[in-house]
C-alpha cells in the first residue's frame, strides 16, 4: 500500500516533452482495443483503436482518437454508420493486420455487414453500431464521438489490450 502522505511529485523545470518520451509515458496506462469498420463505396475500410472510451448513457456515446495523417478516416466517416468492435485476446494478430496494408486488412478476418454498412468482427466481445455525433480537434488527433444505436455483447472471453506499445491479455486477479 502507497502512503498518501509521502512527499509530492518533484517535477524538473524545463523538462522536455518530446514525443518518444510522452509516448513512453503514455504507454503504461494500458487501454482496451477496437476495430472500427465499415463499407464504404462496397469495399471493406477499417482500423484498429486503441483509444476506445464510453463517454454517456443518455444518449449513449463513445469514442475514441484518430490521427489527423490517418489514410483511412477519410474514407470511413465518408460511411452512413460505423461498425465497432470490442477485440478478444486472441485479436493480437487481427488487431496488427487492421493498422497494415490497407488492401489486406480484412483478408481471413470474418465479418458481418448491417445494411447501413457497418462492419463487425464476428467474433468480438461487444459489438456496436454507430455513427458519428461529432468530432473534435484536439492537437495531432482528433476525438470521433460516436453514437450507438444498436449494441451485442458476444461473448466474456477477456479483452484485447495494448500496453506500453504491445497488444497483450489482461489476467484476472
Amino acid at each position: 500500500m502507497t502512503d498518501l502522505a509521502a512527499a509530492p511529485a518533484v517535477f524538473p523545470t524545463n523538462q522536455d516533452l518530446d514525443p518518444r518520451r510522452l509516448r513512453q509515458a503514455f504507454g503504461i496506462f494500458p487501454s482496451g482495443v477496437v476495430a472500427v469498420a465499415a463499407e464504404v463505396d462496397g469495399q471493406l475500410v477499417g482500423l484498429a483503436a486503441s483509444s476506445f472510451t464510453t463517454v454517456s448513457l443518455d444518449p449513449p456515446l463513445v469514442s475514441f482518437s484518430i490521427a489527423n495523417t490517418s489514410k483511412t478516416w477519410p474514407d470511413l466517416r465518408r460511411s452512413a454508420h460505423l461498425g465497432v468492435t470490442v477485440l478478444a485476446h486472441h485479436h493480437g494478430a487481427v488487431a496488427r493486420q487492421l493498422a497494415g496494408p490497407v488492401g489486406q486488412r480484412f483478408d481471413g478476418v470474418p465479418v458481418s455487414t448491417t445494411a447501413d454498412g457497418a462492419v463487425t468482427l464476428d467474433d468480438g466481445l461487444a459489438l456496436f453500431d454507430t455513427t458519428i455525433h461529432g468530432e473534435v480537434e484536439a492537437g495531432d488527433h482528433t476525438i470521433v464521438l460516436l453514437r450507438l444505436h444498436a449494441v451485442a455483447d458476444a461473448d466474456t472471453d477477456l479483452p484485447l489490450v495494448f500496453h506500453r506499445s504491445q497488444f497483450g491479455l489482461r489476467t484476472p486477479a
